[in-house]
């Protein structure tokens, strides 16, 4: 929402938007592009009878405000539809889906454009350091967008991506998540399916050659040339490892090397959110050595194993983990890194299907290449998280961010690298730590 915020700001629209905790670097990001934004939801935030409003997928029924833009009668539409009818017309669109990794390689596919001079439009779930904003209109026919698979808004219960109609999609991965709203992995199957009923004939589908999940998705139908990706196999597109850690890798395609990735990112899943990107950017014409070289200089998401400190022998990252299997992908990239250094993580299960204990065992699991893993139960937290301790030693709950804080002063000499992993603020638990190191 704050991405469309900017996109319709720069078209031209005064604009304006409530939120219950707007916090950095949205937050910021917002007003310095003079968006006013109001705290919490209130009808008097709609005084100025607005020509639209656009209503963003976290609204439901019974909220202030979405009652007041019904009983006032004003017009209104769900993001995802907005832009379809006032961006994405006419541009050709390459959007990124899947359960992991879609802002990172949103970010990367969209840096190689900019870096190939094509000034791509973009909306990205997170802020690329390269750009430092999330959205803009851009200048060109070319549009890269992240596609979300969530619900679109309450009175529109298609997945987003449903909207955005691309003529280059890349399908990441696939797994079972968004626990409130899907009741099954089928169910999400079948929004991708539809999603794919979308690519034109003429298209391209990028997707990772041994995601079964992905394939059972294609064998529903599917009309448009598909490109596969691997790591050490022989896929259309595969990367071999040089680094075991991910940081050097040759890409191959149709059997002939491109070139050399080196770059500062680790772990597998980078190195397959790097091949998707040079694919897609392929398709628009950008010859795969060029899309090599711009990843070199790539920088990264906000908030993706984003280190926000290094204080004696301490390294402090802070890193937007979700979903088990992201945590798992994350700690052994680190770990592959980090050697026999000391890896502390410290996570918030704050994600809905998290929060209703939907991966107790998988998140358990998930965190095996931290040496501690630090588990924070809120008192508001509806999942009794002492069921992890079944199925991993390596394991502290603690319900308090200061209890927290004091647990790391006391490991803090013993150095290593300190992993917060949160989709939100986490009880301000960032400046806290970097304070008391």
């Amino acid at each position: 929402m704050g991405g469309l915020a900017l996109i319709a700001r720069q078209l031209g629209y005064q604009v304006s938007g409530s939120d219950q905790n707007v916090y950095p670097p949205m937050s910021t990001q917002l007003e310095e592009q003079g968006i006013q934004l109001m705290q919490g939801y209130h009808k008097e935030n709609l005084s100025t009878k607005p020509d639209l409003v656009i209503i963003g997928n976290a609204m439901s029924r019974g909220n202030p405000e979405v009652e007041a833009v019904l009983n006032q009668n004003l017009k209104y539409v769900s993001g995802p539809q907005w832009l379809s009818e006032h961006v994405l017309q006419n541009k050709w669109v390459l959007a990124i889906a899947g359960t992991h990794g879609k802002t990172t390689t949103t970010s990367m596919l969209t840096w190689i454009l900019e870096d190939q001079g094509f000034n791509p439009g973009f909306l990205i779930g997170g802020i690329p350091l390269n750009f430092g904003i999330s959205a803009r209109l851009g200048e060109s026919d070319f549009f890269v967008i992240e596609a979300d698979e969530y619900d679109t808004a309450f009175f529109d219960k298609r997945s987003k991506f449903v909207h955005y109609r691309p003529r280059t999609a890349v399908l990441n991965n696939l797994e079972f998540d968004h626990a409130d709203i899907f009741p099954d992995l089928d169910a999400i199957k079948r929004q991708f399916h539809h999603f794919v009923r979308t690519i034109p004939g003429e298209g391209l589908i990028i997707a990772p050659e041994n995601d079964r999940n992905i394939e059972d998705v294609l064998n529903m139908g599917c009309w448009t040339p598909v490109e596969k990706t691997s790591i050490n196999t022989n896929a259309h597109w595969n990367a071999q490892l040089i680094e075991p850690d991910g940081s050097q890798f040759e890409i191959i395609h149709a059997n002939q090397s491109q070139g050399t990735v080196n770059w500062t990112l680790t772990g597998e899943h980078n190195v397959y959110n790097a091949i998707s990107a040079i694919a897609a950017a392929r398709h628009i014409g950008i010859v795969p050595r060029d899309a090599i070289n711009a990843l070199q200089s790539f920088k990264n998401v906000k908030r993706r194993m984003e280190v926000i400190g290094k204080i004696g022998n301490v390294t402090v990252y802070d890193d937007f983990a979700h979903h088990p299997t992201a945590i798992k992908m994350t700690l052994d990239g680190l770990r592959k890194q980090a050697g026999h250094e000391q890896i502390i993580a410290i996570v918030e299960p704050r994600s809905n299907t998290m929060r209703m204990g939907v991966h107790t065992e998988t998140l358990a699991k998930s965190l095996a290449n931290a040496d501690l893993a630090i588990i924070y139960q809120p008192d508001n937290l509806d999942w009794d998280l002492s069921a992890l301790l079944n199925y991993a030693n390596n394991i502290e709950i603690i319900p308090s961010v200061d209890t927290i804080i004091n647990k790391l002063k006391s490991i803090a000499p013993q150095g290593g690298h300190f992993v917060l992993m949160s989709n939100g603020s986490f009880g301000g638990i960032y400046q806290k730590l970097l304070d008391m190191l």
